[in-house]
């Protein structure tokens, strides 16, 4: 057996500042397989989305802070949309979350003097207005990004609904066409993405309903918003209550009996952290992730199946991120007096290649996500009014981004195992695979769990000549809670480098390190 006969392995490695050698006296520890005709699916370019909210600092203060020297004539933090492109968001969620349950879009149209503030009854905040649906519309296409709104599925109406799509989308001379273009947009904005409200399973939302309840709701409001513009896609309220009692398969399998017809995307919502402060735990999340989405998955199978007119129906994890430190407090109000502005550190980073890598391993059902949020509260950006600072889960997030439209494929991983919280086992290496048939490159993304162990690991080609130049990225740093600030955001870097990898039989030698995300790029003919 090939992996069995590596008992003594050279790997030369060829760095930019020169070449050292790195001697394995033992067989590797673990072993990836990588099979390019293993296909799972497209990687979504829509899984590189992201989420602003009106909540805290995002919006205002964040993306838009009008008379602010660092912004443009129409408010936005030049800054922020600087990094934002480097960031590789290819689709914007607003204006809510939490947020939109309460919000009604009439009021957030027309000269900005004249919008009427409102008491913003999700956040406890005072609304302005001031930024509202033109400028989000406006912002995205100034990104070049695709627009994503939610819809008030809490206390607002199906005609609100239909009317904002109305607005947004209708070429034609119609009432709220002309509003649009009284507020200085001849052509309709065109947004194809539109969610039926927001986590209305939750007994924190304003106007939350119960499954049926909120079915119904969503169906006839799917019906009105597609005789508006029959081409859009709509992504109905999946469960995020997971409180003791809640019943979220309950949720899911209700919504999707009575909206397969209609809807093109299940959204599913979830946060995590780690207030025990035990690494390998936190890192083992991934779990419980792949497991929930592959409930879901069967979930949609079954609806699909008993469907009188079956459509393709994806999940959408609209809103993840790591989030436990910014959320003192037993209800909203108290939540929000911390501005969700979490301090991410580097164990956070890490926990970025998690997620991402269970998407990629679920690329043929999750076709969109959208990190939660872009600036400010709970975000990868951070600024003040002098300028701004990039977060440590920035990084992993940009440069996973660049494998969006590859293929993801289906690897075999065996590594050293262990058992978080004393159940299932699980290997300490997380591991997806992209490929881009193209440029006939694979990228091998490998996260190492083990807080103490460096894994010695054989990686084997099975379909194709492998190239022995291996492109490296990582993500490392010995304090896994070291965090970036004002001025100081250069500790927690990724480092690159390209290996001369010592081959045989179509495999090579590489030790990924004790805590570290790690990117290996291949040549693969």
């Amino acid at each position: 057996m090939i992996f069995a006969r590596r008992c003594n392995v050279v790997l030369a490695l060829s760095l930019a500042a020169g070449a050292s050698l790195a001697l394995y006296a033992q067989p590797p520890a673990a072993r990836i397989k990588i099979d390019t005709e293993r296909v799972i699916g497209r990687v979504d370019p829509l899984l590189f989305g992201n989420f602003t909210e009106h909540l805290g600092r995002c919006i205002y203060g964040g993306i838009f802070e009008e008379g602010s020297p660092l912004a443009d004539a129409d408010g936005f933090r030049k800054d922020v949309m600087e990094a934002t492109r480097g960031l590789g968001v290819t689709l914007l969620r607003w204006p809510g979350g939490n947020f939109a349950s309460g919000y009604n879009w009439k009021d957030g149209i027309g000269p900005r003097d004249r919008r009427p503030p409102r008491r913003d009854n999700a956040w406890g905040a005072l609304e302005s207005n001031r930024f509202g649906t033109d400028e989000f519309l406006r912002y995205c296409e100034r990104l070049g990004v695709e627009p994503y709104v939610c819809i008030n599925a809490g206390l607002g109406s199906i005609d609100d609904a239909r009317h904002w799509v109305e607005y947004c989308n209708e070429p034609g001379d119609t009432y709220w066409a002309r509003q649009r273009r009284k507020n200085g947009r001849e052509k309709p904005w065109g947004v194809k993405y539109w969610g039926l409200g927001n986590e209305i399973d939750g007994p924190w939302q304003l106007g939350h309903k119960n499954a049926e309840d909120y079915a119904r709701f969503a169906l006839e409001a799917a019906k009105a918003m597609r005789r508006a513009d029959e081409s859009i896609k709509l992504i109905a309220s999946g469960s995020s209550n997971f409180s003791p009692g809640s019943d979220w398969v309950g949720w899911n399998r209700t919504v999707l009996d009575r909206l397969n017809t209609e809807i093109d995307y299940l959204s599913l919502h979830t946060y995590i952290g780690n207030p025990e402060n035990k690494f390998e735990n936190f890192m083992a999340i991934s779990r419980d992730l792949d497991d929930r989405i592959e409930v879901v998955e069967g979930q949609i199978k079954a609806a699909l199946i008993r469907s009188p007119r079956p459509r393709p129906i994806h999940i959408a994890f609209d809103e993840w991120n790591v989030w436990y430190r910014a959320r003192s407090g037993t209800t909203e109000y108290e939540v929000a007096s911390t501005g969700l502005e979490e301090n991410y550190n580097f164990e956070d980073a890490l926990a970025m290649g998690m997620f991402l890598n269970s998407f990629f391993r679920h690329a043929d059902s999750v076709k969109m996500a959208n990190l939660a949020q872009l600036v400010n509260v709970i975000a990868p950006i951070f600024t003040n009014k002098q300028g701004m600072f990039l977060q440590t889960i920035y990084f992993p997030l940009a440069e996973y981004a660049k494998q969006r439209g590859n293929v993801a494929l289906s690897a075999l991983v065996r590594s050293p195992e262990y058992k978080p919280d004393g159940g299932r086992a699980l290997g300490y290496l997380d591991v997806s695979v992209t490929r881009d048939p193209k440029a006939g490159a694979v990228y091998v993304n490998v996260l190492n769990r083990s807080e103490k162990m460096d894994i010695a690991t054989r990686i084997e080609n099975a379909v194709g000549k492998l190239g022995s130049a291996v492109g490296v990225w990582e993500l490392n740093y010995p304090d896994l809670k070291a965090t970036h600030t004002f001025g100081d955001d250069r500790k927690v870097r990724p480092t690159t480098r390209t290996i001369e990898a010592s081959l045989s039989e179509n495999g090579f030698a590489y030790t990924f390190p004790k805590h570290s995300l790690t990117i290996l790029k291949l040549a693969v003919q």
